[in-house]
């Protein structure tokens, strides 16, 4: 209640329909009620939280290219957040937090479209300049912001109790608990070091493989090889953590995907390759599982999510068409007030204006062709497409990202922008840009898209935290430009600066070193060097440490082909997941989810299952509905505290590696062996009697 947050914290809860769907005419109450102002935007806040974006854009950089994982931003800021809080005794702190996360979390999203595909550019020699990182990531977030304000009403409220939207859920749970204090902190920060613990005893320590797979079983490993039949389960407290928060119903459409890639058309290809082969060699025999589903499978996964999308902005026309009408009454003097939402005079429900929401579309849209065209050296008709098709792929593709976050918590926005990247390309070839000009276009509009939906899909998680809390939503909107600005800049010069101290290649690593004079570099590149500084040359290579950057590397390996008139693209795979994903949604399924769980690799989802059937299971233990709910929301504490934990032990994972501290040594070949792999299952199961154990032991509170 907004009055008991008014006397004391202690009464800071969640209403019960918080995470389920509203009876016909029941309303959602948040914690911060619409009737009051709390202080939000403050000197405090936006610093903290540019200071927050600032950091933690620097650091996911760095682990984004390292280790090709951007590291978890939002839920690490939500607890220093609230730590810092705490240790100043800020009083009403909550919807301060809630800016000072949204502020911040705009790092984690802008670095994942960055060095998704920037760093292609220095893969391929094509050196972009700080100014082209900055401006492809400022004006990609920009756009992601824009074009998903229309929608939140929808994703946040219409939808309320209809998607799990795990992250918000652990990120709220973080926040209310550490204003409310009390014995719900205590649990959300046992939680958190046992979680935290546990996934850096397997990630940093290497104490246990962080993959369980089948070919540790007897025969195991020959149906593997042969069959191309493998099952794998990651044992991460952080990704179980998401499968309760999900639930069964997602979890499993998810993991159902997941199965008919991995057990289904992985092995079939293998099969159609040994009967194509007619008793020759079977192109695929010698290919581990994983690379046929990356090769071949992963494609169709793709195919699927984009016929998803479009899916899901076929049934979206209503929201999308209210936009726009509500677009044109903006620019109305003549409108009603009964033309509108007619909850829009709340605090907690005003949005940026329509109409200078577009406005700043207007101008945004025009700095990016600004920008193709000054930036990227091309011609004006060339710009013009280019333009058009960012602005289209974005705008369709947005509903798509917020939509997978609001599901699964997880963004394909790689897959998304792999196919933006064959779009463009065959449409610029089309235009006469080819070579080096075209590749660049296309990985600058790639970056453009990338960032945009990341942005989409990171700010409907911001949004919907908000929601629940009870936090303005137009004051989110328009600070999240400033975190926008403030992350787009760090992360253009920290890739900047990376690519100049390591490289993204061996060559550059070893050039940017300084261990061989220019001449002797000169005489390598031209073949005159004598076989002495051959030996030394090849020394320094084999002992290279250049950033991995894998998902810049894919969208290399990819746009080089791809850049010259005769590209050859496999539609066909792409084919496939169109079909696939039309006859789910005609059996009913949630089509999205299902392509998810076709795109992600297998051992990312199962745990899902394995969180959902916990949820299901605890949730149908009882016919007591208050010991249920009881049970249900200490679960959901424990989870959050397993993501919570996960995530920052994970910043301090990739800072260990930032300064090249390798924990893992002091174990030495055990991390590698098959009893470490074992050792995890036995973990895994451990964590989950922990987890059930805690959540049965919650008792209802007493009236």
């Amino acid at each position: 209640m907004a009055s008991d947050y008014h006397t004391s914290n202690s009464f800071i809860q969640l209403p019960e329909n918080a995470h389920r769907e509203l009876k016909p005419g029941e309303i959602y109450r948040p914690i911060l009620q619409p009737e009051y102002k709390f202080p939000e935007v403050t000197t405090y806040s936006v610093l903290l939280g540019l200071l927050m974006a600032i950091v933690f854009s620097a650091a996911a950089a760095y682990s984004g290219l390292k280790i090709g994982q951007v590291m978890e931003a939002a839920i690490p800021i939500s607890i220093i957040a609230v730590g810092i809080s705490a240790a100043a005794r800020k009083r009403k702190a909550l919807g301060q937090n809630v800016i000072v996360q949204s502020i911040g979390a705009s790092s984690g999203v802008i670095v994942a479209g960055a060095v998704f595909t920037i760093p292609a550019l220095y893969i391929l020699k094509l050196d972009a300049t700080f100014f082209q990182i900055f401006f492809a990531s400022m004006l990609g977030g920009f756009l992601g912001i824009l074009f998903l304000i229309p929608f939140r009403k929808f994703f946040v409220k219409e939808m309320h109790g209809k998607f799990p939207f795990p992250e918000a859920t652990a990120i709220t749970e973080i926040l209310v608990t550490g204003e409310k204090g009390g014995k719900s902190a205590g649990v959300l920060a046992t939680s958190g070091i046992i979680g935290g613990l546990y996934d850096f005893c397997a990630t940093s320590l290497h104490l246990w493989k962080e993959t369980f797979t089948s070919r540790v079983i007897p025969y195991g490993e020959i149906v593997a090889e042969k069959l191309k039949l493998l099952f794998q389960l990651n044992i991460s407290a952080m990704i179980f953590g998401f499968g309760y928060l999900i639930g069964l119903k997602y979890s499993l459409i998810i993991t159902i995907g997941s199965f008919l890639s991995w057990f289904v058309l992985v092995p079939l290809i293998n099969q159609i390759g040994q009967i194509a082969a007619g008793g020759g060699a079977n192109y695929f025999a010698t290919m581990p599982p994983e690379q046929i589903f990356s090769l071949y499978v992963r494609p169709i996964g793709i195919g699927a999510i984009a016929m998803a999308g479009i899916i899901g902005i076929i049934k979206s026309y209503k929201v999308i068409g209210n936009a726009f009408s509500l677009a044109v009454r903006g620019f109305s003097k003549k409108r009603r007030a009964t033309d509108s939402d007619p909850d829009s005079h709340l605090r907690t429900q005003k949005d940026i204006k329509m109409h200078i929401l577009l406005i700043l579309i207007f101008l945004t849209i025009l700095g990016i062709f600004l920008f193709l065209l000054l930036g990227v050296n091309i011609t004006p008709t060339q710009a013009i497409i280019a333009l058009i098709t960012v602005v289209v792929i974005s705008f369709l593709f947005t509903s798509v990202a917020a939509n997978a976050i609001a599901i699964v918590g997880t963004n394909p926005v790689s897959g998304m922008t792999l196919m933006t990247l064959i779009l463009s390309s065959l449409i610029l070839t089309q235009a006469g840009l080819t070579g080096k000009e075209g590749m660049v276009s296309a990985l600058i509009i790639g970056g453009i898209v990338c960032t945009a939906l990341s942005m989409a899909g990171g700010f409907i998680t911001d949004l919907k935290v908000g929601y629940w809390i009870g936090s303005t939503p137009i004051k989110q909107e328009s600070f999240k430009f400033l975190g926008a600005i403030v992350s787009a800049a760090t992360v253009g010069l920290v890739i900047f600066i990376l690519n100049a101290s390591y490289g993204f290649t061996k060559e550059d690593y070893v050039k940017n070193q300084n261990l061989f004079t220019q001449e002797e570099l000169a005489k390598i590149e031209h073949k005159t060097a004598d076989e002495e500084l051959i030996k030394r040359y090849e020394k320094a290579l084999n002992s290279a440490e250049p950033l991995v950057a894998p998902q810049a590397n894919a969208m290399a390996a990819v746009i080089q082909p791809l850049m010259s008139p005769q590209a050859k693209v496999d539609w066909v795979l792409y084919l496939v997941g169109v079909f696939i994903a039309l006859f789910v949604n005609w059996l009913g399924i949630s089509p999205l989810a299902f392509a998810l769980g076709m795109y992600l690799p297998l051992p990312l989802n199962t745990p899902l299952l394995v969180g959902g059937l916990i949820h299901h299971f605890i949730q149908k233990g009882t016919k007591d509905e208050k010991l249920k709910n009881a049970r249900v929301q200490r679960g959901t504490l424990i989870a959050s505290g397993f993501m919570a934990g996960a995530s920052l032990f994970g910043v301090i994972g990739a800072l260990l590696l930032f300064f090249k501290v390798r924990l893992y040594q002091f174990v030495g070949e055990w991390g590698e062996s098959v009893g470490a792999e074992w050792l995890s299952l036995v973990m895994f199961t451990l964590l989950i009697i922990y987890f059930v154990k805690d959540t049965l032991s919650a008792k209802p509170d007493k009236e």
